[in-house]
């Protein structure tokens, strides 16, 4: 099946993302190479690689990690349609992490070294390629957060809400449910909890009415609770950038 064009994709008819002028979807079209699909649990870039190319995730989930010699691992963010990947890896250090599909998935590829043509002559695609990388450590840094400070609930309330906040930005939510594809160790490996820790803090949210979460399936019952167990203030969510 051939890959969608740039012109058509049905993400930039998402009001999560903002809107190119017609001379730059032509350029990023010119960038892209392709498209590629990854089945679940395969890895997108390995942590090491020193010739990955840069990919937005055109569907399904994916995660950011960095591991131990000793499969330890710790999982940075999760990665949803529409999220830039690969910015931060160079051939004098490699990939300073893994990016694993939590689905299957398929993305746009773009070579690393047209990079340099789209800073050349695109600065503002190229302040948003900045934009998206800048984003994406604060996503990490509210993870340190809810790691260094939040309790156990704070931190499973956190991390749902954001996922679930994500997915209804691009009309993944129907009925306050969501396909839901992490499981209880993606969620340890993210918060920094034990297996059983994660396991009593979800079982005591679903008794206390606040979300199910069963058979890769998330439902929220209480949206107010989960906001105010996460400490969670509404604000308007700013438009992102397409690449």
């Amino acid at each position: 099946m051939a890959a969608t064009p740039c012109d058509v994709c049905p993400l930039r008819g998402q009001p999560l993302f903002k809107t190119n002028t017609a001379e730059e979807i032509d350029f990023i079209a010119s960038m892209r190479r392709g498209n590629l699909k990854y089945p679940a649990g395969s890895q997108i870039v390995s942590q090491g690689d020193d010739d990955s190319d840069l990919y937005t995730l055109f569907s399904g989930w994916a995660f950011r990690f960095k591991e131990l010699e000793d499969a330890r691992r710790q999982i940075l963010n999760i990665l949803m349609p529409g999220d830039f990947m690969g910015f931060h890896i160079s051939p004098q250090t490699g990939a300073p992490y893994g990016i694993e599909c939590l689905t299957d998935v398929e993305v746009c590829v773009f070579p690393r070294r047209k990079l340099w043509d789209l800073f050349r002559n695109h600065p503002g695609l190229a302040y948003d390629v900045t934009w998206l990388t800048a984003h994406e450590e604060g996503i990490v840094d509210d993870n340190l957060l809810s790691v260094g400070q939040r309790s156990g609930v704070e931190r499973v309330a956190t991390i749902v809400l954001a996922v679930y906040k994500r997915a209804r930005q691009l009309d993944l939510v129907k009925d306050n449910a969501l396909d839901f594809p992490l499981t209880q160790s993606h969620i340890a490996d993210m918060l920094g909890m034990s297996l059983i820790h994660t396991n009593r803090v979800l079982r005591r949210l679903h008794r206390d009415g606040v979300f199910t979460l069963a058979r890769k399936k998330l439902q929220v019952h209480d949206t107010r609770a989960l906001r105010s167990l996460a400490a969670w203030a509404e604000a308007p969510v700013p438009k992102r950038p397409l690449i």
